[in-house]
C-alpha cells in the first residue's frame, strides 16, 4: 500500500517538476503574477464565469500594472498592459501570430487575413489595402448614409420608448458590411438565402462566445462532439451564399470579356441573382482583380469575404452602441455634436456625404473618446514568435501575450481623470507627447486592422444621421455596465436608450 502511495507521489512531483520548472517555467516564474497551485499552476484561478474572469483581468492589473504572468499545465502566458510593453509586441514584424483562441474561428473564416500570418498574410494585405483608399471609401459611404437613413426611419417606431440598441445597431453595421464588402443586401425584402445567412453569422457568434466562455469546449474534440452538427449547418449556409455571391459576380464579369467591372455597361444582369446591388464599387472586385492575375485563388477570394463579414460587423456595432450610450449620458457633449451638425447641414435634409463627415471634427473626437473608453476588442492576443526583454524579464519565444488594450486605456500616468468622458482629449495639442501605443483601439504596427478609416466612417454616418433627427436620453449609465470576458466588449445586459424627435424636425 505505502508503496503505491510513494510511487504515485513520485509520479505527481515528477510531473510538477516537468511541467513548472524546465527553462521556460523558470524564466516566466521571475514575473510577478499570482500565486499557482501544485502541479496545475494557475489553471484553478480561472474556473470563473465570464463576468468573473474579465474583472479578474481588470484587478490584476491594478495589482501588476505592466505585465503579470499567467501558467498552467506548462503553458505561459502574459497579461499585458504597459505602452511600453506593448510597443515591443506589436511593433514587431516578428511577433505577427495571433494566440490559440482565434483558432476557434478557423472552420469559418479558414486562412483569410484574421488568421493568417507570414507571406500569405503579406500578400493578401496587400491586395486588400486598396479597398480603403479615399476613392473607395467615398463610393462606400454612399452605400453607409442609405443604411444610416434607413434605420433613422425604423426609429420612428420606437420613438420615445427604452429601447435596446444593440440588435438594431448589429443590423445596421451586418447590412453595411454586406452590402461594401459583397455588393449584395439582406434587407427583409430579399431573398430567403439572404435571411438565412444574416441568421447564420448571428448563430455563430453566438457559438464562438460560448465556446470562448468556457474550459471544456477549448477542446477541439469535445466541443466538435457535442456541437459538431448545429455548427456545420450554419457554416454550409454561410459559406454556400459567399461563394454564390462570388460566382454571381465573376459570371458577370466573364459575360462582359474579363476586365470589365463596370456595372453600368451590363446590360444581360440576371434579376434573380442573389447579388442585388449594382453600380458600387465593392471588396468583392478588388479580390477577383487579384484572382484574374494569379495573386489570389478561389479558396482566398471567399476566405477574405468571410473574414470582412467577420471582423467588419460586430466589432463596428459594439463601438457605436457605447458611444450612443456616452452621448445619451452627456447632454452638454450631445448639445456640441448638434451644433456641429446644424452648422454643417442647416435646415437641410441631404443626406451626408464623404466631405461633410470629414467636416465632423467634434464628432469624431466623441467617437475616438468613446472608443478609449470602451474599445470594441478589449484585448488581443500574439505569439512570442523569439525570446524578447519586457520591463526587465526574459520572456521565452512561445509564450502567449494578451495585450489588454482596455486597462491600457484607463491607466491615470497616460490620461488624466481616466473614467471621465472627455473628447478634448483629443484635440491637437492634448495628443501631443503621448506614447504613440497608449491608445490603440485598432491595434498598432504592422497588424493594425486595416479597415479602421472605414469603421469610423460607419460611426460618423450613422450617428450623425440619428442626431441630426433624434436626442438621446439615458436608460443604461456607464456605472450600470457589467461586463463578460469575449473577444468584443459585451455587457451581462442589454444596453437601453431612448431616442425623442428633435423639435426642428
Amino acid at each position: 500500500m505505502w508503496m503505491y502511495f510513494i510511487l504515485i507521489l513520485l509520479l505527481l512531483l515528477t510531473i510538477h517538476f516537468l511541467l513548472n520548472y524546465n527553462y521556460r517555467a523558470r524564466l516566466l516564474r521571475r514575473i510577478p503574477g499570482p500565486r499557482g497551485y501544485f502541479i496545475v499552476g494557475n489553471a484553478l484561478d480561472v474556473i470563473l464565469s465570464p463576468a468573473e474572469l474579465f474583472a479578474l483581468t481588470r484587478k490584476n492589473a491594478t495589482q501588476w500594472p505592466n505585465l503579470n504572468r499567467f501558467w498552467s499545465f506548462g503553458i505561459g502566458a502574459l497579461n499585458i498592459y504597459g505602452p511600453d510593453e506593448i510597443e515591443a509586441i506589436i511593433s514587431s514584424t516578428q511577433h505577427i501570430t495571433k494566440s490559440p483562441v482565434y483558432n476557434f474561428l478557423s472552420d469559418w473564416l479558414r486562412d483569410g487575413l484574421l488568421l493568417s500570418t507570414g507571406t500569405k498574410w503579406q500578400k493578401r494585405r496587400k491586395i486588400l489595402t486598396p479597398a480603403f483608399h479615399f476613392n473607395t471609401l467615398k463610393q462606400f459611404c454612399v452605400i453607409l448614409e442609405e443604411n444610416s437613413q434607413r434605420f433613422t426611419e425604423n426609429l420612428k417606431d420606437t420613438e420615445g420608448k427604452s429601447i435596446n440598441v444593440v440588435p438594431a445597431i448589429s443590423e445596421y453595421t451586418l447590412h453595411s458590411i454586406c452590402e461594401t464588402a459583397m455588393r449584395t443586401q439582406l434587407g427583409s425584402e430579399t431573398s430567403e438565402a439572404g435571411r438565412s445567412y444574416k441568421n447564420a453569422i448571428c448563430e455563430l457568434g453566438n457559438q464562438f462566445v460560448h465556446r470562448l466562455a468556457r474550459i471544456p469546449p477549448h477542446n477541439n474534440f469535445i466541443y466538435n462532439l457535442f456541437t459538431l452538427g448545429k455548427q456545420n449547418e450554419h457554416l454550409n449556409i454561410v459559406h454556400s451564399f459567399t461563394k454564390r455571391v462570388i460566382k454571381d459576380r465573376r459570371q458577370y464579369i466573364r459575360r462582359n470579356g474579363g476586365n470589365n467591372f463596370d456595372d453600368e455597361k451590363d446590360t444581360q444582369a440576371d434579376e434573380h441573382s442573389i447579388y442585388f446591388n449594382k453600380k458600387k464599387t465593392a471588396m468583392l472586385d478588388l479580390l477577383l482583380k487579384a484572382e484574374r492575375d494569379g495573386l489570389i485563388d478561389e479558396i482566398g477570394v471567399q476566405e477574405e469575404i468571410d473574414t470582412f463579414m467577420f471582423e467588419g460587423h460586430d466589432t463596428t456595432a459594439t463601438g457605436l452602441t457605447y458611444c450612443i450610450m456616452l452621448i445619451a449620458n452627456h447632454k452638454s457633449i450631445q448639445d456640441k455634436i448638434i451644433e456641429e451638425l446644424d452648422e454643417i447641414f442647416g435646415e437641410s435634409t441631404r443626406a451626408a456625404d464623404i466631405e461633410d463627415l470629414s467636416k465632423m471634427r467634434y464628432l469624431e473626437r466623441c467617437i475616438k473618446e468613446s472608443l478609449r473608453l470602451y474599445p470594441p476588442v478589449p484585448s488581443m492576443g500574439r505569439i512570442l514568435s523569439e525570446e524578447i526583454n519586457l520591463n526587465g524579464y526574459t520572456v521565452p519565444a512561445g509564450t502567449y501575450c494578451h495585450i489588454q488594450i482596455f486597462d491600457l486605456h484607463r491607466r491615470e500616468d497616460l490620461f488624466k481623470d481616466p473614467l471621465v468622458f472627455d473628447p478634448d482629449r483629443f484635440l491637437p495639442h492634448n495628443t501631443e507627447g503621448r506614447h504613440p501605443y497608449a491608445y490603440i483601439p485598432f491595434s498598432a504596427g504592422p497588424r493594425n486592422c486595416i479597415g479602421q478609416k472605414f469603421a469610423i466612417l460607419e460611426m460618423k454616418s450613422l450617428l450623425s444621421a440619428v442626431l441630426r433627427r433624434y436626442n438621446l436620453y439615458p436608460i443604461t449609465k456607464p456605472e450600470d455596465l457589467k461586463f463578460v470576458l469575449d473577444l468584443v466588449l459585451r455587457t451581462t445586459e442589454p444596453v437601453h436608450v431612448r431616442f425623442v424627435k428633435r423639435n426642428k424636425v
